[in-house]
């Protein structure tokens, strides 16, 4: 859609690169002949590093990350044959890590991802919302009977070798979508994160959403939250949650989330808002339509069918490029003007 249709229509959608999807599974390796999807990437030097989350086709669905690098952004080559991390022999993320997201404080990368005691299985083949179960008596803990996803913080110098920091979010809890913004707020660090039990009265929201907090610590997230957006009700954004790490624009902190339609059953699709620079709880604008969609087979025709979930995103020059897992089997990478979609953010 070029910049005429955009201001005739009030839409606008990301570009999808022509070349998608640029990556795929490897049946060459057992680890990734399956799924290739959910990158983290991080562009410095004239280098892209995707870091991605990878799964073969064993009954348990252990999955692990890779790692893919590239100078143009859409072609990229894989740096191994093994993944450079894994689920541990016996920690709490020893059945599955996922989803990482990339931030970089000083020299370090520090990288969220969710992880779960217990591999999930082949979830596609589940009832909604269904993964396996371990067996455990029944004084086990919550996260481990019920085999919860929880959130924990690496340290990477390199892409290649990783520190396991721990978890960062509260073990009872399904606190996934996880992001921390790339530099202190106010002398505070800051993160999204979007706690699956937080639903009902008390917390405002009927349907999972996107939550703020700060600490001074980032092994240490105690003070309160602040419901930052919920979902709508009757909408293509039912349910919410973050996706890729929050980017300071001159206009505000750029927020790029998925929404759900039909309760969470349906299409996954992607929307953007506007966060002020000095308090990130006030959200200055909401776009009302999506700006991405499953279009495209490598989108529809997967593990989840009909599902686009950016993880990765930055700006270089003055384009906005955004990767995402399509259909939970591909990575796909779509681009936009970054001053369009600002200029549309602030005329919402």
């Amino acid at each position: 859609m070029n910049t005429v249709e955009q201001k005739k229509t009030g839409l606008l959608r990301l570009k999808k690169h022509q070349n998608n999807p640029v990556l795929s599974p490897n049946p060459e390796n057992d680890w990734e002949s399956l799924v290739v999807c959910n990158p983290g990437v991080w562009y410095e030097n004239g280098t892209f590093f995707m870091l991605y989350r990878a799964a073969g086709n064993d009954k348990e669905h252990q999955i692990r990350f890779g790692l893919a690098t590239s100078t143009d952004g859409v072609n990229f080559t894989r740096t191994s044959n093994q993944p450079v991390f894994s689920p541990s022999t016996d920690g709490p993320d020893m059945g599955a890590v996922e989803d990482p997201r990339i931030v970089k404080f000083g020299d370090e990368f520090y990288v969220t991802y969710a992880y779960r005691p217990h591999p999930p299985g082949q979830y596609w083949n589940f009832d909604h919302d269904q993964i396996l179960l371990p067996d455990c008596d029944a004084d086990a803990p919550l996260v481990l009977k019920n085999n919860i996803a929880n959130s924990g913080l690496l340290l990477t110098k390199d892409f290649k070798n990783y520190r396991r920091l721990g978890r960062i979010t509260q073990s009872n809890l399904d606190d996934r979508d996880v992001i921390i913004f790339p530099e202190k707020i106010n002398g505070k660090y800051a993160m999204l994160h979007r706690p699956k039990e937080w639903i009902g009265e008390e917390y405002g929201c009927d349907k999972p959403s996107i939550w703020i907090r700060f600490s001074n610590d980032l092994m240490v997230w105690e003070e309160p939250s602040t419901l930052l957006l919920a979902g709508i009700n009757n909408s293509w954004e039912e349910k919410i949650g973050g996706s890729t790490p929050p980017l300071k624009t001159k206009d505000g902190w750029l927020i790029i989330y998925h929404g759900v339609e039909n309760g969470g059953l349906g299409y996954y699709r992607v929307g953007a808002a506007l966060l002020d620079i000095e308090d990130p709880t006030i959200v200055k604008s909401r776009l009302t339509n999506w700006i991405m969609e499953p279009e495209h087979d490598y989108e529809i025709d997967g593990f989840y069918k009909g599902c686009v979930f950016p993880t990765g995103n930055m700006i270089i020059d003055d384009t906005l490029y955004v990767y995402y897992g399509a259909a939970d089997r591909y990575v796909g990478l779509a681009t936009c003007n970054i001053d369009e979609l600002l200029n549309e953010l602030k005329n919402a």
